[in-house]
């Protein structure tokens, strides 16, 4: 058994922050394949269900980002799970906008959340790091995270969404190259070709063929004098 964690912050005035990134993409994956519906346990919400060959608890923290840890632990002892079983999906700063990368371990680099698990769970779970980019200075971070995303935003948000549904039974069975592969084909901008008909090379254009003369014979004969 696997846990799937998003992380983000309950309540419609969050639904749609940059903060809340984690919430969505578990939303996408419930959705599309076939979760059991979401139920309150462990602090936050909980659903069930298959991805591949593998059973997979999702869990949505409902303690506010800054204790998220809690309830995952608290998951984790009802499950006797152990961090590497534990999948965070969440923000990630340093990170373009639409990029995503996989990683087990290593600091939280200011991320409350991960602050929280990294307390409570120990920093040996494999995370998900969605990038939502920048905003420039430190200062503006908060304000950015707890904005909701922009209108310009939605395409590549909605790719990338559905991407990690896409590839959602890979992660779970372990192959995070396919997981990746999933949301790249997903975020892939579609190949424009502009349709022109062109002669085979080698070839020289014809002309096009004149229009078929009406006149009759009495006809052309006035006109060859006129």
């Amino acid at each position: 058994m696997q846990l799937f964690v998003g992380l983000g912050n309950p309540g419609t005035k969050y639904a749609r922050n940059r903060h809340n990134i984690g919430f969505m993409a578990l939303d996408e994956i419930a959705s599309d394949h076939g979760f059991a519906p979401w139920r309150r346990k462990f602090q936050g919400q909980v659903t069930e269900g298959r991805l591949g060959r593998e059973k997979v608890v999702m869990l949505k923290p409902e303690t506010f980002m800054n204790l998220s840890g809690q309830s995952v632990g608290e998951a984790m002892r009802f499950y006797k799970l152990s961090a590497k079983d534990v999948t965070v999906f969440h923000d990630e700063l340093d990170l373009a906008p639409g990029r995503i990368k996989v990683k087990t371990g290593g600091g939280h680099a200011g991320h409350n959340g991960l602050r929280s698990m990294h307390q409570h769970i120990t920093d040996a779970y494999r995370r998900v790091r969605m990038g939502i980019g920048h905003p420039g200075h430190k200062d503006r971070v908060s304000g950015y995270v707890l904005h909701d995303f922009a209108k310009a935003d939605e395409v590549w948000l909605d790719d990338l969404l559905r991407g990690c549904s896409d590839g959602a039974a890979h992660l779970a069975e372990g192959d995070s190259a396919k997981f990746m592969n999933a949301i790249g084909l997903r975020m892939k901008p579609a190949a424009k070709k502009e349709l022109k008909e062109k002669p085979p090379q080698g070839a020289t254009a014809q002309p096009k063929p004149l229009a078929e003369d009406t006149r009759s014979p009495m006809q052309k004969l006035m006109d060859k004098f006129s």
